[in-house]
């Protein structure tokens, strides 16, 4: 019977003080507990929370976002975990001093003491070699004794590079789930009507307005769900017959948990993994390099979302949903926070 304990950083000791676990979380705009502007981001955050909960239970858990710059409270804070977790996102990047979805700084780095691990995270895209401050930023915030998990190999060879190499690829937490799929669970032929999104940050008004003629010239009902800010304003735009539903989680969990006979079929990588995490017949069409990645080590269903010819025949044929989860890789990173009893 094995038993949660905590893996401390170096020159922290264990005390009742010290049982609060830290997560930084992209789920959160800012440090009040403020949704991300992304529901994308709060799908890893459930996803995230999900783990900590079944690794560490009834700790007290103290959140902080990584879209705000921290102030010195929140460097305590951290300082005062036992540990400290980055939960999911791309938020690493080549050159963190120009493009950083996580606002730590050098000195922040410095105050953070190699205490810092990561749960599902990956790079911002395709990039060259970190760059010196990228180096050294990850050097003084990262654990070199803890094992990082990221969800992809591209990801994990980067940091190798930079000299970081206790990283293990688990792939993306949201996935993990996905392990208990029975071959026969999402159906193989066409549903009835058809969800799709589209990315607010990425637009290209040709391929997304075929999309949708594509969607509506197959589905009876064609529904629509934002998940970023911009996405509601985009799909009106184009002024086809869809049903938009409302900028929120329940407003997504409510459609995919009702009897609508319904395929997904959009650009938004994690609002697809929900449905296929719903059983939902999925493709999701490739417009960086997440889904590239997260596919080719996978088979996470996908296309590029200009390779129309493939998007017909999946819809018209049957198509088998065959992922691959790595539960070694994850039972890995998780032994790390085990003990058994003395």
């Amino acid at each position: 019977m094995l038993k949660t304990s905590l893996t401390l950083p170096e020159n922290v000791t264990q005390t009742s003080a010290s049982s609060q676990i830290c997560l930084l979380d992209p789920g959160m705009e800012d440090h009040n507990d403020r949704p991300s502007e992304n529901l994308g981001d709060l799908i890893i955050q459930q996803a995230v929370l999900r783990e900590i909960d079944s690794l560490f239970g009834s700790q007290n858990i103290a959140k902080l976002s990584t879209h705000a710059p921290l102030e010195e409270t929140h460097l305590q804070m951290i300082q005062a975990s036992s540990i400290a977790i980055v939960g999911g996102t791309n938020l690493l990047s080549s050159n963190m001093n120009h493009y950083n979805q996580w606002k730590i700084v050098l000195r922040d780095a410095l105050r953070l003491r190699k205490r810092v691990l990561l749960l599902g995270v990956s790079w911002w895209q395709y990039q060259g070699r970190p760059n010196l401050y990228t180096l050294a930023l990850l050097h003084l915030a990262l654990s070199y004794k803890g094992s990082h998990s990221v969800r992809d190999n591209y990801t994990k060879k980067k940091l190798q590079s930079i000299g970081i190499r206790n990283v293990i690829n688990t792939g993306c937490p949201t996935m993990w789930p996905l392990a208990n799929l029975q071959p026969d669970a999402i159906p193989q032929t066409k549903a009835t009507n058809a969800l799709v999104m589209l990315t607010d940050y990425s637009k290209n008004i040709e391929l997304d307005r075929k999309l949708l003629e594509l969607a509506t010239s197959h589905y009876e009902t064609v529904y629509f769900w934002p998940q970023g800010a911009g996405d509601r304003d985009y799909v009106t735009s184009f002024n086809l017959p869809v049903t938009i539903l409302e900028r929120s989680l329940p407003a997504l969990e409510n459609l995919l948990k009702s009897d609508v006979s319904l395929d997904y079929i959009g650009t938004r990588l994690h609002g697809g993994i929900r449905c296929l995490l719903a059983k939902r017949r999925a493709l999701i069409l490739r417009i960086d390099h997440r889904a590239t990645e997260i596919a080719q080590e996978t088979g996470l269903p996908s296309v590029d979302r200009a390779d129309f010819a493939f998007m017909e025949r999946w819809i018209r044929e049957p198509f088998v949903t065959k992922i691959t989860v790595d539960t070694a890789a994850i039972e890995c990173w998780r032994q790390q926070f085990r003990t058994k009893p003395a």
